[in-house]
């Protein structure tokens, strides 16, 4: 188990020199947290978890009551030890657990077992992950890639135990969704600070390198990565990076289409009814033929294969749960990842998930949004009241994001247009090799292959387009057979 040294000490108040929020660094090159090291802050953790599953396996299992919700367990562990707690070398603190029957009605109903819970967070060392979001919160990962350890602030600790009973109840609903699955709330309690984490479901496994990454919400005022942002190995663009990248959007199987708009349309009236909007669409791409043959398959889901892991918890089974088809996986589907093409015809694995989903339309966003509203046009800004924020970026996912291809790529054998838009980061091939993709929805009008720029407003979606195009193409049916066609 991880040293305790460090653990509320006060002697590292002295020692923070750059903080973001609550986060920051010590003279030894260790983040901090509250003051709080990091290694201390897991160890804590896992010692806590490993106790509280424990005792609680101990309890009958029974149906979830409305008391249960407001259930909050607190355990102390002295340096010394104690009879019910194994001594540590440094820093007494207290561990609390909150609404934990609960919050065991929801693991089983993911499948995940008491034992599997226990071995995931608690049997290896934690990962932190060091590419953070700018909020000051902390994030870890389990060894096994299967869950997110992340530090939250009192009031989002305190408004998801409000929507405990809500969130209970759209979970047996519908376990289909694209909401985070929280497994745990615990408080570290030491040195006078209070360190609320959340469990939650991992999004984007560390296994399936992310050749570009997207935090979304339907906005476009400031929404660009900060040059900072763009410095690191793994940048998260936004909403403007992403229109500019992907101006014809990420193309879908019909199927698929259907089912994640529905999904993000049955998300969003929830957050709605909670009154809750800020929250964003992360969006991790993997482009299968960007990594070459062996990156993609030296990736197989060995570790999901082995025993029961989290359900409902990858992007597609987020959008289809128990609508799967008869023909076995392919490979890639395996991974999670929703199957995918860019306007080049590469394929694509999309990793999906609604983020932040802990912020009210309070006072304070209410007071934001009008100031903003006066100095800017009110509804290119983030912060917006829940029913049109929900509106907005509903139809922006699903007219701008994602678009319904109406037919296979193909390779083109004359081509009379030029080539499609480029991705960020993607090599030119240089071949006279183009692909076309059909889309339902109409791209921002232009000429391909003229050259001519785009418009510069990047809010404004065309009602509609002319654009005459004369080719002929190769195609093939279901049984491989190819056919020529002239369009």
């Amino acid at each position: 188990m991880t040293s305790f040294e460090g653990l509320g000490s006060p002697s590292s108040s002295q020692t923070n020199k750059r903080t973001i929020g609550h986060r920051g660094i010590d003279p030894t090159g260790e983040t901090t947290y509250k003051k709080t090291t990091s290694s201390a802050l897991k160890g804590a953790i896992q010692l806590g978890i490993t106790y509280t599953v424990g005792s609680l396996s101990q309890k009958p299992e029974r149906d979830v009551l409305m008391q249960d919700f407001e259930v909050v367990e607190s355990i102390f562990f002295p340096s010394e030890g104690s009879n019910l707690t194994p001594g540590h070398h440094h820093g007494d603190f207290r561990f609390k657990t909150y609404a934990p029957i609960a919050f065991r009605y929801f693991r089983e109903m993911f499948g995940i077992r008491p034992d599997d819970y226990l071995y995931s967070l608690c049997n290896e060392p934690l990962i932190e992950l060091s590419n953070s979001g700018a909020s000051g919160s902390l994030f870890y990962v389990s060894s096994d890639d299967e869950f997110i350890i992340k530090t939250v602030q009192h009031k989002e600790a305190e408004f998801l135990q409000k929507l405990l009973p809500g969130y209970f109840m759209n979970l047996n609903q519908n376990k289909r969704t694209l909401l985070p699955k929280f497994y745990g709330l615990y408080c570290v309690q030491a040195g006078g600070k209070n360190i609320r984490i959340a469990v939650m479901n991992n999004l984007l496994p560390r296994a399936v390198p992310m050749h570009l990454k997207y935090d979304l919400k339907g906005s476009t005022y400031k929404r660009r990565a900060s040059p900072k942002e763009r410095t690191k190995s793994m940048p998260t663009y936004k909403d403007l990076d992403f229109m500019e990248d992907v101006p014809e959007g990420l193309m879908l199987e019909n199927d698929h289409y259907n089912a994640l708009c529905k999904t993000i349309q049955r998300d969003c009236l929830l957050l709605q009814s909670f009154k809750i909007m800020d929250y964003s669409l992360l969006a991790g791409i993997h482009n299968i033929d960007q990594a070459g043959e062996e990156a993609s398959t030296a990736m197989p889901d060995q570790k999901r294969a082995q025993g029961q892991k989290p359900l409902y918890c990858t992007a597609m089974e987020a959008i289809q749960g128990e609508a799967k088809g008869k023909t076995p996986p392919q490979p890639s589907e395996s991974m999670g990842g929703i199957p995918a093409r860019n306007s080049k015809g590469e394929r694509l694995l999309i990793f999906i998930g609604i983020i932040d989903i802990l912020q009210s339309y309070r006072f304070v966003k209410k007071l934001e949004h009008s100031w903003k509203a006066l100095v800017y046009d009110g509804d290119t800004v983030s912060v917006h009241r829940p029913s049109f924020y929900a509106d907005r970026f509903q139809k922006f996912m699903c007219n701008t994001v994602f678009k319904k291809a109406l037919c296979k790529t193909s390779p083109l054998k004359k081509t009379r247009g030029g080539t499609v838009s480029n991705m960020r980061k993607a090599n030119a091939t240089g071949s006279d090799q183009a692909h076309v993709v059909v889309t339902a929805e109409p791209s921002q009008a232009e000429t391909r292959g003229t050259g001519q720029p785009r418009g510069q407003d990047p809010g404004h979606v065309p009602s509609s387009i002319a654009v005459a195009l004369s080719f002929e193409v190769e195609v093939s049916d279901d049984q491989g057979q190819l056919m020529q066609l002239k369009i």
